[in-house]
């Protein structure tokens, strides 16, 4: 899987003209449907408008409308830069992708893949969507979705990456150390039981905590080897790992720029040692408590290691406590 990644697309400055065709092609697209024309204009339009009426109203009574007028055009102006530099941006993303046997998206909907991230909330989204179908399935960029409402609507931000696994494996998850939240908790957006947890040798636990269902712990042992191991401290220690059926996922908190080469070296880095020794690793992986020899042949694994158990998150917990703890010292004063 080792992948001679051309990140060349991405460096060079993109043509004008080449950057003008791209747009024609797809501005029509439910993808690029984005860096409008017709909203900037008419702002500036408006500008105008009104800037005329204020000096034809004269000084002082034509200040307001001349000061509003004037804004509105600088800001119809700035609104088509950015809009003119969003394509130029896609331009190049796209003609990474292209380079590299991968389809892009600048926008779509929320997949609906088993990861802990998704399937949750509403207005579920990726942007800077990279896809590529042809071999081996492969799937990253940003995801996003919401939850709550009114004051407590928030929006949840992550990168994420995507890679089909040969065989079905048992819920793996392995939770980097050095994106946790409050008090040492997962980042992720559902906690696990801790009794789950399975210690590596060596300072792999400094690293990540690796959680798999009991009576799985062998298995685990045999999906991570200490050079598996080694890959993920050395190229996924931002990130947070799941296996989940016959996949493996990335995440990253908020969300990264696709079109920076920095970036895309980093996540084919990632691919082509840990994507690329968790394939090798696994494919031929057999769940004993499914049947061994039958199990491998339906690629099957046994009900108590399809998922993990999740708990409260230690957060929560502690938030709660404290709510509670002031309850109970305000009722004891009053």
């Amino acid at each position: 899987m080792v992948s001679a990644i051309d990140v060349g697309p991405l460096v060079a400055l993109p043509d004008r003209n080449a950057v003008a065709a791209f747009r024609s092609q797809h501005r029509g697209e439910a993808g690029f449907a984005v860096a409008r024309t017709i909203g900037p204009v008419m702002i500036m339009a408006f500008g105008l408008v009104f800037a005329g009426a204020g000096l034809a109203f004269g000084w002082p009574q034509g200040l307001i409308p001349i000061v509003v007028g004037v804004l509105a055009v600088a800001a119809g102006v700035v609104s088509l830069a950015t809009g003119g530099r969003r394509w130029a941006r896609m331009y190049r993303i796209a003609a990474f992708a292209a380079a590299n046997g991968l389809a892009y998206y600048a926008t779509g909907g929320g997949p609906a893949y088993p990861g802990a991230i998704f399937g949750r909330g509403s207005g579920r989204a990726i942007a800077d969507h990279l896809y590529r179908a042809e071999g081996r399935t492969l799937d990253y960029g940003n995801y996003e979705y919401t939850t709550g409402s009114g004051k407590s609507r928030q929006t949840h931000r992550w990168w994420f990456l995507a890679l089909r696994l040969d065989r079905a494996l048992p819920h793996m998850v392995l939770d980097s150390k050095a994106n946790n939240a409050l008090f040492g908790s997962t980042s992720l957006p559902v906690a696990f039981a801790r009794d789950q947890v399975l210690h590596l040798e060596g300072d792999f636990d400094r690293h990540f905590t690796l959680y798999c269902p009991k009576e799985y712990e062998r298995d685990a042992l045999y999906v991570f080897t200490p050079d598996l191991m080694a890959a993920c401290i050395d190229e996924a220690g931002a990130f947070d790992l799941e296996i989940v059926d016959d996949w493996l996922f990335a995440y990253a908190r908020g969300s990264l720029d696709m079109a920076d080469p920095a970036v895309q070296q980093r996540v084919w880095r990632f691919i082509d040692t840990v994507g690329a020794k968790t394939v090798t690793q696994t494919d031929g992986y057999a769940d004993e408590q499914a049947g061994g020899r039958a199990a491998f042949a339906a690629n099957v694994v046994a009900p108590g290691g399809l998922r993990l158990r999740r708990s409260v998150p230690v957060a929560a917990i502690v938030v709660a406590a404290v709510v509670l703890g002031v309850f109970l010292l305000l009722r004891f004063l009053g």
